[in-house]
């Protein structure tokens, strides 16, 4: 098989637009969290969330009319073209992939859609049109005139991420294409908000994940995009080599609708070091899901001490800066991973003040952390017990 390196990432994010912004946001442990201005938020006692903003979409959408584009496809175009530019491929006719997961397509527009049908008020055709989770893989191809592409989308909410770049090593390392556009994408919405406000697990103030003081998630948006490529193809073009993908694991335990299952992040973590063909002493960090609630938190970390031992290596969250960013979030993750193992730190877990004794892991509190990392393990969990993990690798040649 081939081995398969990651040459391009594109990041919207609310710490930064472009991988440079992002890395910088990364380092310095920036919050993207801002009061929620995208939809009314009246009747709420709180409405923090983590907002893309400054995201200019003629900037980089150059052949398909924006109109036409919902939220997060306009992110996920974007993100595919920064990728594409970074890696230095060009609109080619070799064989490829676009994979793109997402939890919720373009909800913020069906939010639109449906108070425009209980006010009575004529749905507007164009809205309507754009809300086809199809799109945020069909628009990049339409983009990025890409011909020769399968657009696929996943639909495996907050996994989604993962599961997209999963799909897209697989096809690459076994020749079917030569190269991979995948990652994931999101936009806020009044819906997915409101569920997790109902939930009892939206934070008033700030993500704090393995804090003892933890009060929940804030919901974010953004898309990630990663370029996919064989060695050899990378090597003969004399690209630049973020990292290597050294394998995934996937696995869906069903054990309940929206609680995680230890057995099952357990054995997703495995599935992932096996296909890699790594032992545990040889990761030098992990990318928790995090989410700064406390039935993840507590589970995901045990789930790590059960394949790690009681000494894990820092295990970090970078939703406590981005938010969660649903079908973007591991996509978002793995990016950050990247960016990690290629310019020599582990981002920090911010807002953190008092580690719960029952996530007993180094979470690089509030300060990122210079490391020669070598190996990283980013997770994404989802409702139903979807999960997805990947596995980054430093590339020495």
């Amino acid at each position: 098989m081939n081995r398969v390196v990651i040459t391009g990432c594109g990041v919207v994010s609310s710490i930064g637009i472009g991988m440079a912004e992002f890395t910088d946001g990364l380092r310095a442990g920036r919050s993207g969290v801002r009061p929620i201005s995208l939809f009314d938020t009246s009747g709420f006692d709180y409405a923090n969330g983590c907002e893309v903003t400054g995201f200019e979409p003629e900037q980089w959408i150059k052949q398909c009319d924006i109109a036409e584009l919902g939220r997060a496809a306009r992110f996920v175009v974007a993100a595919a073209r920064m990728a594409m530019q970074e890696a230095g491929l060009r609109e080619t006719t070799r064989p490829g992939l676009i994979s793109i997961g997402s939890a919720d397509g373009e909800s913020f527009d069906l939010d639109a859609l449906v108070g425009a049908d209980v006010a009575g008020i004529d749905i507007d055709p164009v809205v309507a049109k754009r809300v086809s989770a199809a799109r945020l893989s069909t628009a990049i191809s339409d983009e990025l005139e890409l011909s020769t592409v399968e657009p696929m989308t996943l639909a495996t909410a907050c996994s989604a991420g993962n599961y997209a770049i999963g799909y897209a090593l697989d096809a690459v390392r076994a020749g079917d294409v030569d190269y991979a556009l995948c990652g994931g994408a999101d936009a806020m919405c009044r819906k997915i908000f409101a569920g997790f406000y109902r939930l009892g697990t939206i934070a008033p103030d700030c993500c704090r994940p393995f804090d003892r003081d933890r009060k929940g998630i804030l919901t974010g948006e953004g898309a990630g995009v990663l370029v996919l490529e064989s060695l050899p193809s990378a090597t003969a073009r004399g690209a630049r080599i973020y990292a290597e993908v050294l394998g995934y694991g996937a696995n869906c335990d069903a054990f309940h609708p929206v609680a995680p299952d230890q057995a099952g992040v357990a054995q997703c973590l495995r599935l992932a070091l096996d296909d890699a063909r790594l032992r545990p002493d040889e990761v030098d960090m992990i990318s928790a899901h995090g989410t700064g609630t406390e039935s993840n938190d507590i589970t995901e970390v045990a789930a790590i001490r059960e394949v790690y031992g009681p000494a894990p290596p820092p295990t970090i969250s970078v939703k406590s800066m981005l938010g969660h960013t649903m079908g973007a979030a591991s996509a978002l993750a793995s990016i950050a991973c990247a960016a990690a193992v290629r310019h020599g730190f582990i981002p920090p877990t911010i807002n953190h003040a008092n580690t719960d004794p029952r996530c007993p892991v180094d979470c690089v509190p509030n300060k990122s952390r210079p490391a020669a990392l070598r190996v990283v393990q980013n997770n994404g969990l989802a409702f139903g017990g979807t999960n997805a993990s990947v596995i980054l690798g430093r590339f020495d040649g």
